[in-house]
């Protein structure tokens, strides 16, 4: 088998250099290439993940900022985005791998639980959070998921010492860029906004529309990114 595999090797080097002298283009030597090894290599291969670590090889050639990501790594980069998530709906901090509740959604299924601020959410669903140093992609995955299942929360609240549990339905809920729209005096008004997605613009162009009917001439745009 070892001697079936060199020969492999040894096939794809001189049908390589063979490319080489006929001037393929870089794209079909790079298919070229990826036919030699799914008709000769030894072993049957995963012709999908090959093509993506030859992806990821090329990547690494330029700038350290070029890199690739799956799509379920996408999905999660850019879901911040989209306007919408599934999950119990709170945002939280971590302060020395303690997961701190800051705010539950206005109307979303933590809230209607009854989670407050302050709340330290211990697990969720038999998944230790607190005390144990996960980032917070690891902790996002564990809090959300389809709209409809249940997240069993055990969570620690001041003034209690018993840990109280919440059952959580996930449910959809929705992200807004502007935080806080209002006037600071007769001619001035304020808009916050708190993060940056698909409809900010959208929501900041309603919220001058709003200012300027009650009298607004200058505008205090703060764009302050707290984490959510």
């Amino acid at each position: 088998m070892k001697k079936l595999f060199f020969s492999s090797i040894l096939l794809l080097a001189v049908c390589l250099t063979s490319v080489g002298q006929i001037e393929f283009t870089p794209e079909r030597k790079l298919r070229y290439a990826e036919q030699i090894i799914e008709s000769y290599y030894v072993d049957r291969i995963d012709t999908s993940k090959v093509v993506t670590e030859a992806i990821v090889a090329m990547l690494k050639t330029l700038d350290p900022h070029s890199t690739y990501s799956s799509p379920e790594e996408t999905r999660e980069l850019t879901e911040p985005l989209d306007g919408n998530f599934s999950g119990i709906g709170i945002r939280f901090q971590m302060n020395n791998d303690t997961l701190y509740v800051i705010e539950s959604v206005a109307g979303g299924p933590s809230e209607k639980v009854g989670i407050l601020p302050g709340d330290r959410i211990i697990s969720c669903n038999d998944t230790v959070i607190s005390g144990v140093k996960m980032k917070n992609n690891d902790i996002m995955k564990v809090l959300r998921g389809p709209k409809g299942t249940i997240a069993a929360l055990k969570v620690l609240r001041k003034g209690n010492p018993q840990l109280l549990e919440f059952r959580v339905e996930r449910d959809n809920i929705p992200i807004y860029s502007v935080e806080a729209t209002y006037m600071i005096n007769d001619s001035v008004g304020y808009i916050s906004v708190s993060r940056f997605a698909e409809a900010t613009a959208e929501e900041v162009a309603e919220a001058m529309g709003k200012l300027k009917k009650k009298g607004m001439r200058h505008l205090i745009l703060d764009l302050t990114d707290n984490g959510g």
